[in-house]
């Protein structure tokens, strides 16, 4: 059981404006440079490398090399989980802050939440697969049935695990403006995977937010029978 002091000490690392600021933009699944990073915090290079460290440190974030740039994303899929989990609870806070993400019409559209699709998509999407029985959910998990597989397959989406790699098939994360259970798990990740490799969405500059393109429309009727997601 994790005891209070460490569960105080990762709220605090939260808890600060700059640190959360850069787990939000971490949140869209790309891994940025500590520069892009400082623009999205709002503090200086140098500020920003001592919060990078300090959330390296306790396993929020993870760094890789590339040539002699460092780039940076969130350590697993169970930290971007809980980062949306916050900001639900955040959208009910205190309303002086006025947070942009809930009054956001693009991000209450269609976003992604680290390798996953958010927003009213995800949700039209989750929706969708249930209603046709191609998953069943309970409260946090789910499974594919036969008739999934084939659909999924038809797709074009793999959902066999990687080796190395151990993560559930179908979860569910709580959308934080929608207030519903979108998709996660690897199922949720090869979704989103595939309607970008499909051109069905397309990512908004400087934001996680997600615009459905005019393809995207037209294969989000045609497969899933969702009919109202704008652009």
């Amino acid at each position: 059981m994790v005891s209070g002091n460490t569960l105080a000490e990762i709220a605090a690392l939260i808890g600060d404006v700059a640190r959360a600021n850069i787990l939000s933009a971490l949140m869209d699944g790309r891994a940025l440079t500590a520069s892009e990073l400082a623009w999205h915090s709002g503090v200086s290079p140098q500020t920003t490398s001592g919060h990078l460290a300090k959330l390296s440190e306790a396993n929020l974030i993870a760094m890789t090399r590339q040539g002699r740039h460092r780039y940076y994303r969130l350590a697993s899929p169970e930290v971007a989980q809980a980062i949306e989990a916050l900001m639900s609870v955040a959208s009910f806070g205190p309303k002086r802050h006025r947070p942009l993400g809930p009054k956001d019409e693009a991000l209450r559209n269609a976003r992604t939440c680290y390798d996953h699709l958010a927003g009213r998509l995800g949700i039209a999407v989750a929706d969708a697969l249930t209603e046709k029985n191609y998953i069943v959910l309970s409260e946090s998990a789910g499974a594919v049935t036969n008739e999934g597989q084939r659909f999924l397959c038809d797709l074009g989406i793999d959902l066999q695990e990687r080796r190395g790699h151990h993560r559930a098939l179908c979860r569910t994360c709580l959308d934080w403006s929608e207030r519903r259970p979108h998709l996660a798990g690897r199922l949720g990740a090869a979704l989103c995977a595939r309607m970008f490799e499909l051109g069905w969405v397309e990512r908004i500059k400087d934001s996680r937010a997600l615009a459905v393109t005019p393809t995207g429309k037209s294969g989000l009727e045609e497969f899933f029978g969702i009919t109202e997601q704008s652009s």
